[in-house]
């Protein structure tokens, strides 16, 4: 029996025992994580360190290092996160549909749990507890596999997590981590639709590829994020720079930050010359000819830096000479995460909400409002960037499904 048939199994008897705990033991469940998590702090930063150690000695990136940073306020963040989601409404039997057909049939439509749900992430040991919390409250269990990079701070959670679970009374197999981070027991876990039933990939574009190409479960896309502001010939320009500053700047890493700027060429000199200004240096730029005669540019833009997510302190800039040109370019390079115009005109706002496909469109609003917690979510599991089931922040009615409850009384078909 392989490693991952371990885990699995261990995960349907757990579900198997889920189904016969109701909200208090969930809620209590959780108040036992959130107190846990505080109570370890040191502990957590002291594991926390052993990767950060790591991840410098192996020259990753300063936007990287962000991720993976787990400072005590960030401890204490993710703490309030799990009461948040405490406090939420429990989804599960909630009656979402139903009627009484002709024949007497008394049919009901309630929202039930996935199941489990395998979470493939990459350098975010917060994810660990995020997505641990908002499974429990839904009633799911969850098989985490973060990456190797994150290895010390994610068993230092989980093992948290699992100790309080099991003195709340639930079962400690609900929340598991796959230990092994190897390439080959990923593999193996894409594959494991015998005990896993929906599989969410949250990172960069190159994890989520790979588990859509090779997964023999179910795949909720999320998280990949290459965003944009269109500065439109209608906009306020000290809006604009407001916002491009914030969506750029404010955290560059995660999937919410905008990658590319498209501005009207009728503002392009005076938001231009602005955002250099204020920039001065902070951001490097790869602009287009008219961009570089207002900024100082480090090098033309191409075809796939439009394409790329940076994750960093680096942006895209071009130039259009229509708001149509605008929605072309982002439905073209965008990822349907998140996009935003800045603009006075309503008829020009309402055109790109309409047009743009993606799971978030804003009038005047940083991108960065796309997360859970300021939807009023609390904690999310991702951003999922597709059609289907779920989309946008993922909270707890996105990890449910529904099954139909029918009474009668002897009827026959």
């Amino acid at each position: 029996m392989g490693y991952i048939d371990e885990l699995g199994i261990a995960a349907r008897k757990a579900e198997a025992a889920m189904t016969e705990i109701g909200t208090t033991q969930k809620n209590d469940a959780l108040r036992a994580i959130a107190d846990s998590l505080l109570k370890n702090k040191d502990t957590i930063t002291k594991e926390n360190k052993r990767d950060l150690e790591n991840a410098k000695a192996n020259g990753m990136t300063e936007a990287f290092i962000d991720r993976l940073t787990l400072t005590e306020a960030r401890i204490e963040g993710m703490s309030t996160g799990v009461l948040q989601v405490m406090e939420l409404k429990d989804p599960i039997n909630e009656i979402i549909g139903g009627e009484t057909l002709p024949n007497g049939l008394i049919v009901k439509k309630v929202r039930v749990p996935l199941g489990v749900i395998g979470i493939i992430f990459e350098s975010r040991p917060n994810v660990t507890v995020d997505a641990a919390a908002l499974c429990l409250k839904s009633g799911n269990i969850c098989i985490l596999r973060g990456g190797s990079d994150a290895i010390y701070s994610n068993k230092c959670l989980t093992s948290i997590m699992r100790e309080a679970l099991k003195g709340a009374g639930l079962p400690e197999d609900a929340v598991q981590l796959v230990a092994d981070t190897s390439r080959a027991v990923a593999g193996d876990m894409m594959k494991a639709d015998n005990y896993i039933d929906v599989l969410i990939p949250r990172g960069g574009g190159g994890l989520i590829r790979s588990v859509k190409q090779n997964s023999t479960i179910p795949v909720i896309q999320t998280g990949e994020g290459n965003c944009h502001v269109y500065v439109d010939r209608f906009a306020d320009i000290e809006k604009a720079l407001n916002i491009t500053d914030n969506a750029k700047t404010q955290r560059p890493s995660v999937c919410n930050a905008i990658e590319t700027i498209l501005v009207h060429k009728d503002v392009a000199e005076q938001f231009y010359t602005a955002l250099n200004k204020k920039w001065n240096g902070k951001v490097k730029i790869y602009g287009d000819e008219i961009c570089a005669k207002y900024m100082n540019i480090d090098r033309p833009a191409t075809d796939e830096d439009y394409a790329t997510e940076f994750n960093d302190y680096v942006i895209a800039a071009k130039t259009v000479s229509s708001l149509d040109e605008a929605i072309e370019h982002i439905n073209k390079y965008g990822t349907k995460h998140s996009e935003c115009i800045v603009t006075i005109n309503l008829d020009n706002a309402m055109k790109f909400q309409r047009c743009v496909d993606a799971a978030a469109v804003y009038v005047n609003a940083s991108t960065r409002f796309t997360d859970g917690f300021e939807f009023g979510l609390g904690a999310e599991i991702g951003i999922s960037t597709q059609k289907l089931h779920a989309r946008g922040p993922m909270g707890l009615r996105e990890l449910t499904t529904y099954k139909y409850l029918i009474t009668g009384c002897g009827q026959i078909r």
